[in-house]
């Protein structure tokens, strides 16, 4: 081939692939322009090397999978492209080819990007990708038509179930990937789909699709939740191509028993004895595993450390630990181990013999709680899982003790950064949007996702704990009911919160209930966007708390001047108003006029939601609580590493 031949080949390359592939439906894309690169720079010539390498005919369309790298650091470029694992080697292609070419269009000159499809995805970056597993571009979708309120609880379970059955049968395959229906009714089939990209391993790809199946809009007709190393869909549709899937087989039914020819009468004795015999023995030896099961089972829940992700929880005893292993693992619950006190005990770091870092809340000993009880509420709250809670990984019973083991969280609590001058800084426009999001979407689960309706009553700042990625992971849901108290009463005398969160009906009337929560939030969303405490709010132009302050701002239309001085310059403004306008939406005097959380995480996914005009907060001082209640004020130590559970956190659960 002449020099000249080959220039035209290669100016040409663009342009042939919009000829040769067919237009497919474009999903989503991330590209965050952290990092950019420059048209002629190595980068530039390493990443169209790699996606030439990635759409070439010899790539491996028939698997759907394919990882390449191109270059030496700092300039290389790492990238894959996974197919949907129904669609044809033709289809990949196509898909593949598409995505390269409209990669040069939304994501110009970024060093890192992924484009999801209906039938693939491409991923590029100068990271490390490969059996990486990371929550970074995500994406949720969901239909608008919702599910009937009469068919909504058997469409759940029946959507859950089939999905759970797909992703066990997806991680044990070579693809990643499952697909699957069920009837719900005669009339109404849910489809369901979930994947991985093959190079995640097998409990990487689990907890992926735990994560993505969590986000599912349950209560539609369909949706979907996209990471870049794992998705879920479900919709009430065949969306897939159902007969490039195989479908689960029920398993063979067992094998005729014909009778058995009858002998003379000399071997009546031997018919009779032989199955007497085998019977005997079966029976003996299904006595003697069964005890060997469960004695197994007792030591492994008392002597081993708290089970990981996906493990199932069965009973309240599987979540048990020995007392001495926990004591050990907090060097006896020493001082140098505290990392925080409150109203219901101290906590500690803790690490187990297997490098498991936990954090031990030890319980004070003024529990309502007798011990079955103690531990079926433990039960219940450990399996409240979601991503943007603290698991509860298990519990121990020594004498007058009650401990509750935490999954550890490293970047400590809300509070620690958001209210320090000299830490504000580390959190800028975009986590501070992140964590708003991320905790709506975390009560919402309690309010309305999980399997009963749960009120946490102290949510604020230092109940807010920080992943390594600035995740926000909400605290101390369930501990009324660990602990025993106000389980079922929606108006009580016990006032039970924290100075600065609570809603004027609850702090004045003892009424709480969903809405309760909703103001929280509200006054976290201004605290989150302000870098300004609302229980210790400095007074500023009349205005005695921040709530008041916010108002008389947005009356005033300068809403901006409520942004922490550190991110008003790198904010996106139309978020942060939108933001501050939900904020006061929140804390409506009457809880009517509070959007609900689901309504909330509407509005901060989507602009084109409308919001409705607020109205003028109720202004009232708030009284401190008494000593005598079970609330503090906070007492963090300065040396605390992780964890900040410093005022008692209460939270009412209430059966669906």
């Amino acid at each position: 081939m002449s020099s000249y031949t080959y220039f035209i080949i290669l100016f040409l390359f663009p342009s042939l692939l919009t000829v040769c592939a067919q237009n497919h439906t474009y999903v989503y894309h991330d590209c965050p322009n952290t990092t950019t690169y420059s048209s002629n720079s190595t980068y530039s010539t390493n990443l169209r090397t790699l996606l030439s390498s990635l759409s070439s005919p010899n790539a491996s369309y028939s698997t759907g999978f394919q990882n390449a790298s191109s270059g030496q650091d700092p300039d290389r470029v790492a990238g894959l492209f996974l197919c949907r694992g129904d669609v044809s080697p033709e289809v990949c292609r196509s898909c593949v080819a598409f995505s390269v070419n409209d990669s040069f269009t939304r994501c110009p000159n970024e060093r890192e990007a992924v484009l999801y499809y209906d039938e693939c995805m491409l991923r590029y970056s100068h990271r490390r990708i490969l059996s990486t597993l990371t929550r970074s571009g995500e994406a949720d979708f969901r239909k608008e038509q919702r599910i009937p309120s009469n068919q909504l609880e058997r469409f759940s379970n029946v959507l859950l179930s089939t999905l759970n059955q797909a992703v066990t049968d997806a991680v044990k395959s070579s693809r990643k990937f499952d697909a699957r229906k069920a009837n719900v009714t005669a009339s109404l089939t849910v489809y369901g789909l979930v994947q991985c990209t093959p190079d995640m391993t097998r409990q990487d790809c689990t907890t992926c699709l735990q994560i993505s199946i969590n986000q599912l809009p349950i209560d539609r007709v369909g949706g979907s939740f996209i990471l870049p190393n794992c998705n879920s869909r479900f919709e009430t549709y065949p969306f897939y191509n159902e007969t490039a899937v195989k479908t689960p087989q029920p398993p063979p039914p067992p094998p005729p028993v014909s009778a058995p020819v009858r002998p003379g009468k000399g071997g009546n004795s031997n018919v009779l004895v032989v199955p007497i015999v085998v019977s005997t023995i079966v029976v003996v030896l299904l006595l003697i595993a069964g005890y060997c099961f469960f004695t197994k089972r007792k030591k492994e829940a008392y002597d081993t450390a708290p089970a990981s992700d996906g493990d199932e929880i069965s009973s309240a005893d599987s979540l048990q630990l020995d007392y001495k292993m926990i004591q050990a693992a907090t060097n006896g619950f020493s001082e140098s181990n505290n990392i925080g006190r409150g109203g219901f005990g101290e906590v500690y770091k803790g690490t187990f013999p297997n490098g498991t870092e936990v954090a031990v809340k030890r319980l004070s000993k003024t529990s309502g709680q007798g011990e079955t009880n103690f531990k079926n509420e433990v039960a219940v709250v450990a399996k409240l899982q979601h991503r943007n809670l603290v698991r509860l990984l298990g519990f121990c019973l020594e004498g007058k003790e009650r401990i509750l083991v935490y999954e550890y969280v490293p970047n400590k609590s809300l509070d620690y950064f958001l209210f320090d001058p000299a830490k504000e800084s580390q959190l800028d426009w975009n986590h501070r949007y992140k964590i708003i999001g991320g905790i709506a979407r975390g009560i919402l689960y309690l309010h309305q996702d999980s399997r009963l309706t749960i009120i946490h009553r102290d949510l604020k700042a230092s109940n807010i704990l920080l992943d390594t990625d600035m995740n926000p992971k909400v605290a101390d849901f369930g501990m009324a009911r660990i602990f025993g108290m106000d389980q079922t009463e929606e108006n009580t005398r016990r006032i039970v919160g924290t100075y600065g969160y609570m809603s004027p009906e609850y702090a004045m009337r003892g009424q709480y209930s969903m809405k309760s929560d909703v103001y929280s939030f509200g006054v976290l969303v201004l605290e989150i966007i302000s870098s300004k405490k609302n229980s210790s709010f400095i007074e500023t132009e009349g205005a005695r708390d921040l709530v008041t302050y916010a108002w008389r701002l947005w009356r005033n239309e300068t809403p901006l001047e409520l942004v922490a001085p550190v991110i008003v310059r790198n904010c996106q403004v139309n978020k942060v108003v939108r933001c501050i306008h939900i904020g006061l939406l929140c804390v409506q005097e009457d809880p009517a006029n509070r959007p609900t959380l689901s309504t909330i995480v509407m509005m901060l996914s989507s602009n084109t939601v409308t919001l409705p005009v607020p109205k003028q907060p109720k202004f009232f001082t708030q009284s401190r609580p008494k000593k005598d209640l079970l609330d503090s004020e906070p007492a963090t130590k300065s040396n605390s590493v992780s964890w900040s559970i410093d005022d008692a956190s209460i939270t009412e659960l209430y059966p669906r």
